[in-house]
């Protein structure tokens, strides 16, 4: 039985969604805030077909990074290297794309970012190495 299984379908599933686009341990919350988070935007709009995780990934970073939104993407960038949905050279490229688009300053920051999200995987990656080598 999974954790969310004794929720309403479309709490449940807004649940795992969010537990997978963020990468991260949800809990159901109280509140009309997350009640439109959880139900609608990831039980409803982010199960839509017509766009696969990946490409609305790409979309939302986008729009993040155009509003200067560092703290989301903080959040999602990391995620979507986590999850498969973008690699070491798709976010590189993406940085190179928004500096020309959203201006180099966006792009920086969105590249720092970056950076770091691929350094701590690389170093979690060779950590995990050496514990199986010992």
């Amino acid at each position: 039985m999974g954790k969310f299984d004794d929720l309403p379908e479309v709490r449940r599933k807004g649940l795992e969604k969010m537990e997978q686009v963020y990468g991260f341990e949800m809990n159901d919350m109280d509140g009309d805030f997350f009640h439109y988070t959880a139900d609608h935007l990831f039980g409803d709009i982010w199960q839509r077909p017509g766009l696969s995780d990946r490409d609305r990934r790409l979309l939302l970073i986008g729009m993040l990074a155009g509003q200067g939104a560092q703290d989301v993407l903080s959040i999602q960038i990391p995620a979507a290297y986590a999850g498969g949905e973008l690699d070491d050279v798709a976010l590189r490229e993406i940085v190179i794309l928004l500096c020309h688009y959203a201006g180099w300053p966006i792009g920086a920051r969105v590249n720092a970012l970056v950076e770091d999200t691929i350094a701590k995987a690389a170093r979690a990656k060779a950590k995990a190495a050496k514990a199986e080598e010992a």
